[in-house]
């Protein structure tokens, strides 16, 4: 470390949703930036006009938002900062480091077959790259120029990457890359390095499919005579079928995941998992992570997407959130089951109702399906009906609606209830209980029966009893 301020960036392209493996590199880029009193920046990388939708960028906005990825500038897009391409385009020209390309994408193909014939690296062959003594073809008529980069064409390109320590690879294996289109508009590798420059960007935590862009990006950096960053570059993350997961590939909208009934820590902490660790611990805090992660003890092999265990994890913090706040988010689940429940309703009733269906949900979506059984219509699963709602029981589940009508309406005074029904007619618990729960829940299995009923409410359970 040095005393230069510490400054991260996410850069998401918006050509689709932000996925786990861009989600997890914003947040170690976040947290490495917060350990270190540092800036965190987000910048939209929208160069790519014909793929590039406000969807996206509202869906990538809304995924930091969720995952509470805060940060101190941005979002910045590279569209509204072309006359700054502009304007280093024209001095890397002017300084004779770049050059006008005019040959047409069919030269260029027939380069590159000729290459591979040859058994060579279908690179370009910088015929219109200006050199001492050579001597240009005249320039075309019609034909729009791209500009290209003066790559230097010997030595190597080295750097010590945070995460997979030095790399070396050889610029003969590298060729004078195209930095803007024939619209003028720049190509990543070149706008990514001005961005950077400009935004005084310190740390580059990013995945490890850009190592290879890395050497050209550094040799415009020195061409620049700007600063480097630090470079770490992060393995993919394995979908279940040991392939990369990618947009294309199963991957999950992190939104998908909050519109599942996932807890924004639960994901921090199973995305901070998923590459990175500390000693042993398995959950922690996001002022743990913070404290925590330095930048060390990043994993140099890709990591696997569990589902289950990240299920696990969010099961851990559904059981640790404040009833209040899941209240809110089960009420949100409970619309799109065709359930609005009244403000007074999730303020005082839904918290005692998510009190007792906490510990046995892993999402707010098994909440809201439980919590459904409260305040929606029930229909008795058919053939628990018949198993457990017998002729035999029938006389006990009326006396325990009469007791219920009077008794006080709270756990101990229902347990009482219960108690007296099951000694007036010689019943086991479990004799009486199924079938109540199946009755007023529409499943046996249920939280305890006492419980069940009191958050239930009196009139409820006396009208669903009254069904057997």
């Amino acid at each position: 470390m040095t005393d230069k301020k510490i400054r991260t960036r996410i850069a998401p392209s918006p050509t689709g949703f932000l996925h786990l493996g861009t989600a997890r590199t914003a947040l170690y880029s976040w947290a490495y930036a917060r350990h270190f009193g540092g800036e965190f920046v987000l910048r939209i990388e929208d160069t790519d006009v014909a793929r590039s939708t406000q969807d996206s960028v509202d869906q990538i906005l809304e995924s930091m938002h969720w995952l509470g990825l805060e940060y101190e500038e941005g979002p910045i897009y590279q569209m509204q900062r072309l006359d700054r391409y502009k304007e280093v385009l024209d001095l890397l020209i002017a300084q004779g480091k770049a050059y006008y390309c005019y040959s047409t994408p069919e030269e260029l193909d027939a380069v590159r077959e000729a290459k591979k014939a040859r058994g060579e690296k279908a690179l370009y062959d910088g015929r219109w790259r200006p050199a001492p003594g050579k001597t240009l073809s005249s320039i075309p008529e019609g034909v729009k120029p791209v500009i290209r980069f003066c790559n230097p064409p010997d030595g190597d390109v080295t750097w010590d990457d945070l995460v997979k320590g030095p790399i070396t690879i050889s610029n003969r294996e590298i060729d004078d890359l195209i930095i803007a289109r024939t619209d003028g508009i720049p190509t990543y590798n070149f706008a990514v390095v001005v961005d950077d420059w400009d935004m005084q960007i310190s740390h580059v935590f990013r995945g490890d499919e850009h190592i290879n862009n890395t050497p050209w990006q550094i040799n415009i950096f020195n061409a620049l005579g700007a600063p480097l960053p630090q470079f770490g570059h992060c393995p993919i993350i394995l979908g279940d079928d040991g392939q990369k997961l990618s947009k294309r590939r199963g991957a999950v909208s992190v939104t998908a995941y909050e519109e599942g009934g996932y807890l924004p820590e639960a994901m921090i902490n199973y995305l901070a998992r998923l590459g990175w660790s500390h000693g042993d611990e398995e959950l922690f805090s996001r002022e743990q992570l913070v404290t925590w992660f330095d930048g060390t003890h990043l994993n140099k092999s890709p990591a696997q997407w569990d589902p289950v265990k990240l299920l696990w994890v969010n099961a851990q913090y559904i059981k640790q959130a404040d009833n209040s706040r899941l209240a809110v988010l089960v009420a949100q689940q409970l619309v799109k089951l065709g359930i609005a429940l009244e403000q007074s309703v999730v303020q005082r009733h839904l918290p005692l109702l998510c009190a007792l269906l906490k510990d046995r949900c892993d999402t707010t979506v098994a909440m809201a399906q439980w919590a459904a059984k409260f305040y929606g219509d029930v229909t008795p699963d058919a053939a628990e009906r018949a198993q457990h709602v017998t002729e035999a029981v029938r006389p006990a589940i009326a006396y325990l609606s009469e007791k219920l009508q009077s008794c006080d309406w709270d756990k101990a005074s229902i347990g009482v209830a219960i108690k007296e029904v099951l000694s007036s007619h010689g019943l086991k618990m479990a004799q009486l209980a199924m079938p109540v729960r199946v009755l007023v829940m529409g499943t046996a299995q249920t939280p305890s029966l006492d419980s069940v009923l009191e958050v239930c409410g009196r009139e409820k359970v006396i009208a669903r009893l009254g069904q057997a």
